[in-house]
């Protein structure tokens, strides 16, 4: 046994895609100590180096997270605040720089730096017990990796700063409402687990070109993402993915090819 308080698995779907799974499994709470944060770190550089084709994070216990260990603020001069901000800002942009999809399954209760990295998720799946929170305004923060401007560019920024300011908690229905939360399911583990699978099979290269063109209108608007388009969908077309794609269209029609990821 190891006390590592992730663990990440590298498998195969049934179609031979691999995917990979981070589980935060760091009890009673997973709370976000340094430990966490620089397993979680390690985990994401090991991902950078050699990408799968999908990526899963979860949680085992009761919660998600009961967010970030207040004892990592205490003391902390303005200098070492600026630092450890940067540090956890450097976990949720390599999870958005994953050229692959990437798939967060909440359970149940999801705080501080746990939304936040769901935040820099492709996919967020929700149990219906599960409850969402930034509240960070309880020890006179706000929260700094990301999760406003991220929870604003799903919901828009008044419900962004309602969500912020009050630091109440918001349950998994309305967040799909407000469209955060992709879909909720009875089983989330289980359908979290299938549609990581299911993107895993699919055309990574694609996957990774619609992440392209997404984040180029994320950082410049329509017209930045439409002047990045055609050289990012154009080198597509250089891909065994694409071509094997396009032939079996032809040959059988629709919905028949599969992928490799190349």
């Amino acid at each position: 046994m190891t006390d590592k308080p992730t663990r990440l698995e590298c498998t195969a779907t049934e179609g031979g895609a691999e995917l990979a799974i981070i589980t935060i499994a760091h009890p009673p709470l997973n709370l976000f100590d340094m430990a966490l944060m620089e397993s979680l770190a390690a985990d994401i550089d090991e991902l950078t180096a050699a990408p799968p084709r999908a990526l899963l994070l979860r949680a085992e216990g009761k919660l998600v997270s009961g967010g970030v260990d207040v004892h990592e603020f205490d003391g902390l001069s303005v200098e070492q605040g600026t630092e450890l901000w940067r540090k956890l800002f450097r976990l949720a942009q390599g999870i958005e720089a994953l050229p692959c999809p990437v798939v967060f399954a909440a359970h149940g209760l999801t705080l501080t730096a746990a939304f936040e990295i769901a935040l820099a998720c492709d996919i967020i799946l929700a149990a219906p017990k599960a409850k969402f929170g930034l509240v960070e305004t309880v020890v006179g923060l706000t929260p700094s990796m990301g999760g406003p401007q991220r929870l604003a560019e799903r919901a828009g920024s008044g419900r962004a700063r309602e969500f912020v300011m009050t630091g109440d908690l918001y349950d998994a229905a309305t967040m799909a409402e407000w469209g955060v939360v992709n879909a909720v399911h009875e089983d989330v583990d289980t359908a979290a687990r299938a549609l990581a699978a299911r993107l895993a099979d699919g055309p990574t290269r694609a996957h990774a070109a619609t992440k392209a063109i997404i984040e180029a209108w994320r950082s410049g608007g329509v017209a930045h993402a439409d002047s990045v388009t055609p050289v990012v969908s154009g080198a597509l077309f250089a891909t065994e993915d694409l071509r094997g794609a396009v032939r079996s269209f032809l040959e059988v029609g629709p919905g028949k090819a599969t992928y490799s990821g190349r």
